[in-house]
């Protein structure tokens, strides 16, 4: 089967190499928006634009599922692509539900960082809501982190001020999970781990997605590591270059080393 995911850049990645340690023998194309990345400060109309010109090239470029490995572009338009697009659309959510579930002390917040649109959006605070989660929730925007994830600056001291700063707004004593609600902070979560009390475990949605794709696909896992068959696309247009080709290669295994980090 061919698979394709999108993402507004290179966070994306992170379902990628979620998705090749359980489903090797399927073919992926991973569109990456670079022109217009980041989307989380852009308008509705533009990132449903962006989300309806990409998800439509996997398709035409023969994908039989498409995977919305961006929070930001699920939480604009992942409705509007359902109901106009005719094969399964798998989204992402920030993992607010799996902390929810974990959680085992009511005195402990969930701290969850994302876009401002993600932040902002109604669909985040919709599952808040529904969750009866409202009052064990907050919520930060992390806009800079997009940016510093495409350059691929993920440990300079630039970051983790940045991160100090922020999440200094906050008493982190009053936390026990952080949930990273944009899949470019996977980049972070050696940075966000030294800063943050060791009581407080970060999670994603990555795992919880590719779980969906595999369900709603009736998909079986593989256990067999087959070499990976992938093509790459820069809004559109393959990526041939070998420097572009090595600099994802070195994203993905540096995915590979945070997916162990919690």
């Amino acid at each position: 089967m061919k698979i394709g995911i999108f993402d507004s850049g290179l966070g994306g990645l992170s379902v990628l190499n979620e998705a090749l340690s359980k489903l090797s023998e399927h073919e992926f194309l991973y569109y990456a928006d670079v022109k217009n990345v980041p989307y989380g400060q852009k308008s509705r109309n533009e990132i449903l634009k962006f989300s309806f010109d990409a998800v439509k090239f996997l398709i035409e470029n023969g994908s039989e599922a498409v995977v919305v490995a961006c929070n930001t572009a699920t939480s604009v338009a992942i409705k509007e692509l359902r109901a106009n697009l005719n094969v399964p659309i798998i989204g992402m959510e920030p993992a607010v539900k799996k902390a929810h579930d974990l959680s085992h002390d009511d005195t402990l917040k969930t701290l969850v960082i994302a876009t401002p649109v993600t932040v902002n959006g109604a669909k985040l605070k919709e599952l808040i809501i529904n969750l009866n989660a409202k009052d064990k929730t907050e919520l930060l925007a992390l806009p800079r982190l997009v940016n510093f994830a495409e350059k691929a600056e993920f440990e300079s001291e630039n970051v983790k001020s940045y991160l100090k700063d922020e999440l200094g707004k906050f008493d982190l004593s009053k936390f026990d999970f952080l949930v990273l609600g944009c899949t470019h902070f996977n980049y972070f979560k050696d940075s966000l781990r030294e800063i943050l009390p060791a009581n407080i475990s970060i999670i994603d949605g990555n795992e919880g997605t590719v779980k969906r794709l595999i369900s709603e696909l009736k998909l079986q896992i593989s256990n067999i590591k087959l070499t990976p068959n992938i093509k790459f696309f820069y809004s559109g247009d393959e990526v041939c270059e070998q420097s572009e080709l090595e600099k994802i290669s070195r994203n993905l295994a540096r995915l590979e080393k945070m997916r162990a980090i919690s």
